[in-house]
């Protein structure tokens, strides 16, 4: 009788086919690992984020072994064996599950004698080759961009970090040093608590008692741009999934946050019960969205291309054909913010991208299109001098702070309205 495979690689083979073959990116595909209890789940996603972060790897690896690479879930089968054999797994183990996986499909099981041999060649090999190999780079259509924005070297760096992964990086509600020295994570210069070795979110320490919120040291700083908002009416326009609602909430202001996503708002309504932190929760579009704030947060949706390190996926699911579209929304988002704003009241834009049409290019054409408006300088603590822009703001990158794990990649400007 054949052994039943893993339940975890099985939905990790899954889950790369939703993203190498049909284009989606691995927020969308909750539904094929959603009848998995919590740690399959976990390790499903943990598996196909390693893959798509070793892909180009993994593919060297399989080469020289393929006489005709194989298509669809049979390669994915053969990478996902790759990668874990090249990080250490138990031979028996992921050999047997990749055999047995590629048994269990129609288009595959003509292929489980080749799985098999493959995977058994590489077990005695794949361990010792793999770091000889080359950093993995971007695909063209974004490393093109980026290197003529940045130079080879630092993209060469920024592909170091998106292949090294991402720690867990917290926001405290109260004190950082004591929510730190209960973790045994460190307070990073901006003042967000870092875990290398974090485990399941959930069970740590303050969690439930909502001591802290998840969120990267570089999304952590749009928010804290605007100073002190005590007392002052603040529009988080696009807040979900609401990491900087509870940041302009913890920091006294009377916050609205407002989202096109019930769906996506429902997560920032537990996030607030969580941490008993309060806010106006309103469902609608950005720009017909009507008010008038003393500070609005806009972090607009983008290419996410600063969000790599965590996301993997995306370089996979998305070929940039939505760029343009996307940096036409940013601006009418932008100008309809600015006429929600009072008079003396600051705006922050931002992206999580590593575009600078998504970003600086923003920076210069706002300024120069509405009277009286003017950019901020930023102050904050623990703000390196390269981070900020000459255009005004800070550009933040995922190879700043590489040793001590890096940053999501952000563009950020502080505007002020007379």
């Amino acid at each position: 009788m054949t052994a039943l495979p893993s339940p975890a690689r099985k939905a990790a083979i899954d889950l790369l086919d939703a993203v190498l073959g049909q284009g989606r990116a691995l927020s969308e595909t909750g539904g094929l690992v959603q009848a998995l209890d919590p740690a399959d789940r976990a390790a499903a996603q943990r598996l196909a984020l390693d893959v798509l972060r070793g892909l180009d790897r993994a593919d060297r690896l399989l080469k020289p072994l393929l006489h005709k690479r194989p298509a669809g879930r049979t390669l994915n089968i053969l990478r996902l064996g790759a990668v874990e054999l090249a990080r250490g797994g138990a031979a028996h183990g992921v050999v047997s599950d990749c055999v047995n996986i590629a048994a269990a499909g129609r288009k595959t099981n003509g292929f489980k004698g080749l799985v098999n041999a493959v995977l058994r060649k590489l077990a005695t090999s794949a361990a010792q080759d793999w770091d000889r190999l080359p950093v993995p780079q971007l695909p063209r259509w974004l490393r093109a961009p980026l290197v003529e924005a940045w130079g080879r070297k630092p993209v060469a760096a920024m592909e170091r970090a998106h292949f090294a992964g991402a720690p867990l990086d917290l926001t405290a509600r109260d004190d950082p040093h004591r929510l730190a020295a209960d973790l045994g994570g460190t307070v990073m210069p901006t003042g967000s608590v870092r875990l290398h070795a974090a485990g399941q979110v959930s069970a740590l320490p303050g969690f439930d008692t909502g001591a802290w919120w998840v969120q990267d040291a570089a999304a952590a700083l749009p928010a804290r741009l605007f100073g002190d908002v005590a007392d002052k009416s603040v529009l988080d326009m696009c807040a979900a999934p609401g990491g900087k609602t509870l940041q302009l909430a913890a920091m006294g202001a009377r916050v609205t946050a407002l989202d096109l996503s019930a769906h996506r708002l429902a997560r920032v309504e537990e996030n607030l019960s969580r941490t008993g932190l309060t806010a106006r929760l309103v469902e609608g579009d950005a720009l017909t969205h009507d008010g008038r704030y003393d500070a609005i947060l806009l972090d607009a949706p983008c290419s996410a291309t600063g969000t790599i390190r965590r996301h993997p996926d995306l370089p996979h699911a998305r070929q940039g054909e939505r760029i343009a579209e996307l940096i036409a929304l940013q601006e009418a988002m932008l100008d309809h913010a600015l006429g929600l704003l009072a008079p003396g009241g600051r705006l922050v834009f931002a992206t999580c991208s590593l575009l600078p049409d998504e970003g600086e290019c923003h920076a210069e054409a706002v300024v120069q299109r509405v009277p009286g408006l003017r950019a901020l300088p930023v102050t904050l603590p623990g703000v390196a001098p390269d981070w900020h822009a000459p255009e005004g703001g800070l550009r933040l990158r995922p190879d700043y702070w590489a040793e001590q794990g890096g940053m999501d990649g952000f563009y950020m400007l502080c505007l002020q309205k007379d």
